[in-house]
């Protein structure tokens, strides 16, 4: 009986929640504003692949999670640190990052063609459904860390057209940064968006829920690492972010709005 309980209270978060005392529902929005990458974007699964030539050659083998986990350090300090850095770039930067703290030696094209990696990362199987289903209700937005060359890579995978494409080159700053989303904010104005009409959407804690709660945006948590502990690839937020909504996929977002328009 109590396991019957548990789902019953999964299956109920999944389809509603409560804020500020008033039903939220996925049907009040006119924009969803996606973070990319952790969310519709395996970027986890890319990095690990794109480390192997690192990787390999370690002496003893470290947990994905611990790779991961020193990804998102480096990735996180050389963001901070050098906001003007494109994203391929930055990738560079960490994996020499990475290999000096793990004492194997890299040239600098090794760099490079890490940081080019980002063409490879695989989509979720369920991100272009739920892309091309979500488009006929809603505006979609892009607010990425990555740069526009590496995006394109990752969009001809979506295989949707964005009604708008926010990167970290465009802006010359780093999610959290809140100059990310004073420049989305200010750019879904002029395309007759206002921020009580999105919904953010993505995986990251760190990058994302924190900044949309001190925005005020309305925000919705695809959790991908549902089943795994720790943040992996993004940096501890600390204090826990609060989200108005929360998934396990895109797919049971999808299904959430069918219920809602079926209701």
């Amino acid at each position: 009986m109590a396991c019957l309980y548990r789902l019953a209270a999964e299956v109920i978060t999944q389809l509603i929640v409560f804020r500020k005392d008033m039903l939220v529902k996925l049907t009040d929005y006119k924009a969803l504003t996606f973070d990319v990458y952790g969310t519709l974007i395996d970027w986890e699964s890319g990095m690990i692949a794109g480390l192997k030539p690192l990787t390999d050659r370690f002496a003893k083998p470290l947990s994905r999670d611990e790779i991961l986990q020193t990804h998102a350090h480096y990735e996180s300090s050389t963001q901070a640190q050098t906001p003007g850095k494109v994203y391929s770039q930055v990738l560079g930067v960490v994996y020499r990052r990475l290999a000096e703290e793990w004492g194997v030696q890299v040239t600098w094209e090794d760099c490079q063609t890490y940081g080019a990696s980002v063409e490879h990362w695989p989509a979720f199987a369920d991100s272009a459904g739920a892309l091309q289903y979500l488009k006929r209700y809603y505006k979609l937005i892009v607010l990425t860390n990555v740069d526009n060359a590496s995006f394109a890579h990752s969009n001809a995978k979506l295989k949707v057209t964005f009604d708008g494409v926010y990167t970290a080159e465009d802006v010359g700053s780093y999610k959290p940064d809140p100059r990310n989303f004073d420049y989305m904010i200010e750019n879904l104005a002029r395309i007759g968006v206002e921020k009580h009409q999105v919904l953010h959407t993505a995986e990251s804690m760190f990058h994302d829920h924190a900044p949309a709660n001190k925005f005020g945006l309305s925000n919705c948590w695809i959790y991908r690492r549902h089943d795994k502990p720790g943040f992996g690839a993004t940096m501890n937020p600390g204090d826990m972010p609060k989200y108005d909504m929360v998934f396990n996929s895109m797919a049971d977002l999808v299904k959430a709005h069918q219920a809602e328009l079926a209701g």
